[in-house]
């Protein structure tokens, strides 16, 4: 990674994440200049970027040390940081961060105390909150749970539970439902709720809950207002208690027994490719001014639904200098490149009037990405 300095006009904003690019595309909705630093880099966060800056790691997490040598390089101390994945379990360099530049989004005490599984366990037992059961050893009916690590997301890290908890996991019982998530607004006081959507795996080796994609608006049924009400009214209590402001994410199980709350993202996530869209007003432009209190009255419905699916590569995939990405596809890589079996190639977009025919077309698009425009599998 270069860190010569380039001469740009000084950012209005400064977004971080594991995968930047739908941050960099909501700053420039919003009309901002944006510094985007990210693990990637892909073209299309370049190509939205002010300037864009890949941070090398070994691991899927943010290094600190490049991140701070990065942002000393390119003299962005002062400038405001947006963040988004990636500092669930490093609230310490999102603290460290935060001594040279206002952090437009929750801070790291809030990081910190909802992303500890037993202090979020807590939280919401004291508020009446339906939550599963965690343990941190062993349990006798190991079949009914699930292992995890603390602060990851993505769900690649989910498990079956063994024999042994490692250091840095924790148990979770299974619970039947649908996965459904809340995208919302909060000003440490109360909420505006921006939609709902669904979620999806994309099981792999060693990975059966592999996040693989999400659709939404999900249209609230007359008979599910009442469910959906009384998740909005539980993030309210949360959003209370603990002072959350900007945009965040509620992860739920719901089902014909009830639902209960997984976890809380505090930043915003991956839904944002759903709802940053016209008639909606720029959601990150909403997201910095619900950190300073403002919170919009109401907020305009959307149209249709839209499915955010990522594709991986089902064997070391080689993508061709000369390749042409698709207009509906998102976090394109830099080309030519050689994607790892297993490893995310793109994001590929779907609009559609209801959520199934959105998710059906995500299909096929994703079929048709690997039979017209991905060029060559490696043998």
């Amino acid at each position: 990674m270069s860190l010569t300095p380039t001469i740009l006009p000084k950012s209005d904003v400064l977004v971080v994440a594991l995968s930047a690019r739908s941050l960099a595309a909501g700053a420039r909705r919003c009309g901002l200049r944006v510094t985007a630093l990210d693990l990637f880099a892909d073209a299309d966060t370049a190509a939205m970027a002010d300037r864009c800056l890949a941070l090398v790691s070994r691991r899927l997490r943010l290094p600190g040390p490049a991140l701070r040598h990065a942002l000393a390089a390119h003299d962005l101390r002062g400038v405001p940081l947006v963040y988004g994945a990636g500092f669930e379990d490093r609230p310490e360099l999102l603290a460290a961060l935060a001594r040279d530049r206002p952090v437009l989004g929750n801070g790291a005490g809030v990081v910190a105390t909802l992303k500890d599984p037993f202090a979020f366990a807590a939280l919401l037992a004291r508020l009446g909150i339906p939550h599963p059961e965690i343990a941190d050893s062993t349990q006798e009916d190991g079949r009914g749970w699930l292992m995890k690590r603390a602060g990851a997301c993505g769900g690649g890290h989910i498990r079956p539970a063994g024999r042994r908890v490692p250091a840095g996991h924790y148990l979770q019982r299974r619970m039947s439902g649908r996965p459904v998530s809340l995208l919302f607004l909060a000003d440490g006081r109360r909420v505006v709720p921006v939609g709902f959507s669904r979620q999806w795996t994309a099981p792999a080796s060693g990975q059966p809950f592999r996040y693989g994609g999400a659709v939404g608006p999900l249209p609230v049924r007359p008979q599910c207002e009442g469910v959906a009400a009384s998740m909005i009214a539980a993030v309210s209590r949360i959003v209370a208690e603990v002072g959350l402001v900007g945009l965040n994410s509620a992860d739920f199980l719901a089902g014909p027994g009830g639902w209960c709350l997984l976890e809380i993202n505090p930043r915003p996530g991956a839904t944002l490719d759903l709802f940053d869209r016209p008639p909606m007003p720029g959601l990150l432009g909403l997201h910095m001014a619900a950190c300073a209190g403002d919170l919009p009255r109401v907020l305009p419905p959307l149209a249709d639904c839209r499915t955010a699916m990522v594709v991986y590569a089902r064997a070391p995939v080689l993508l061709d200098g000369s390749m042409r990405w698709p207009d509906w596809t998102a976090d394109r890589p830099h080309t030519p490149a050689h994607i790892p079996a297993g490893a995310p190639i793109c994001t590929v977009l779907a609009d559609a009037a209801k959520p199934v025919e959105a998710r059906r077309l995500a299909g096929r698009r994703a079929r048709e990405l690997f039979r017209r425009h991905v060029l060559a599998e490696a043998a």
